[in-house]
């Protein structure tokens, strides 16, 4: 019984992985180059790159490409470092966008878009294959978030997941931790999350425990980025110092806030998976708004403490 559960769960996590892959293999056919330029023009202040670094993390489904390009950018001199400050900021706001999507109790859905988007992917005409793309991914996506939440109170009852629920609800640390961990390994911070929202659906997770996988998977999404910045040169490495710094102290400034954040959401939305989401999305604008006035300043402190540390 234990390994067929276990089975499932690593199916409907790798159909989830796979639906986001299928979304964002569709949309990056609209051309990065087109999105360099884009961003080697309107990043001379950091509301202009807060604004596009949402647009293009939406279009992308992925805050680590966004900043992954950031990091090439920087490292061919495109961009100045302080000017990619607005882009990261942006990015953490646009990445919520998936889950606001997947929040929705459209499951029922998932069948006609799979059936939709394949049909599409059959035909030859390039716009056909992005639409198919969205569509298909969307679809792996809804139903393994089905499949999950279906999976969430039969794992409720293992003794080693109890003991494990169990856990993180009572040590907020552990929630962040496993969060962290999570997203490290899958490189999706919208994947750890939303696989919260279905067992936090499912009765397993409090929401306050959700709210601190999310804060985690924030933290957690930042390895991709700083991986891509390795031997990209000292300048580059300050994006990737950037992103980590900004969703380290994210998380500081509002761990002492979690059972207040939950409740917050909880007036937003009667749905618990629909309140994981709020939360994610009010967590990434406040602290990018906090930041953003302070855009130049902060760049400056990860250039210090860079050079405290003798990346520079």
């Amino acid at each position: 019984m234990v390994k067929e559960f276990l089975s499932l769960l690593i199916v409907f996590i790798a159909l989830f992985l796979f639906g986001i892959y299928i979304l964002r293999s569709g949309l990056l056919q609209v051309g990065t180059s087109t999105v360099k330029a884009i961003l080697i023009k309107t990043t001379n202040s950091p509301l202009k790159g807060l604004i596009v670094g949402i647009l293009i993390t939406m279009l992308f489904q992925s805050s680590s490409v966004v900043t992954v390009l950031l990091v090439g950018l920087v490292a061919a001199g495109f961009i100045q470092f302080r000017h990619s400050i607005g882009v990261i900021l942006g990015a953490n706001i646009g990445s919520c966008f998936t889950l606001e999507l997947i929040a929705f109790n459209v499951t029922d859905l998932a069948v006609p878009l799979l059936v939709i988007g394949f049909l599409c992917l059959l035909l030859s005409y390039s716009s056909f294959y992005v639409i198919g793309c969205v569509l298909f991914g969307i679809g792996c996506i809804f139903l393994s978030m089905n499949g999950l939440e279906g999976l969430a109170e039969p794992l409720r009852t293992l003794p080693l997941t109890e003991h494990f629920f169990m856990w993180t609800n009572d040590h907020y640390v552990a929630g962040i931790s496993v969060g962290a961990i999570m997203t490290t390994i899958i490189q999706s911070s919208t994947a750890t999350i939303g696989i919260a929202m279905s067992f936090i659906e499912g009765m397993s997770l409090t929401s306050e425990s959700g709210v601190a996988i999310m804060l985690g998977a924030n933290i957690g999404t930042c390895f991709t980025a700083y991986i891509a910045s390795i031997g990209a040169g000292k300048t580059a490495r300050l994006v990737a110092h950037a992103h980590i710094w900004l969703n380290l102290l994210g998380a500081i400034l509002f761990y002492p806030f979690i059972d207040f954040l939950a409740h917050f959401s909880s007036l937003l939305s009667d749905s618990l998976s629909v309140q994981l989401a709020h939360a994610s999305t009010i967590y990434n604008i406040i602290c990018s708004l906090l930041v953003l006035p302070f855009a130049n300043r902060f760049a400056r402190f990860v250039q210090f403490f860079a050079r405290s540390k003798k990346d520079l």
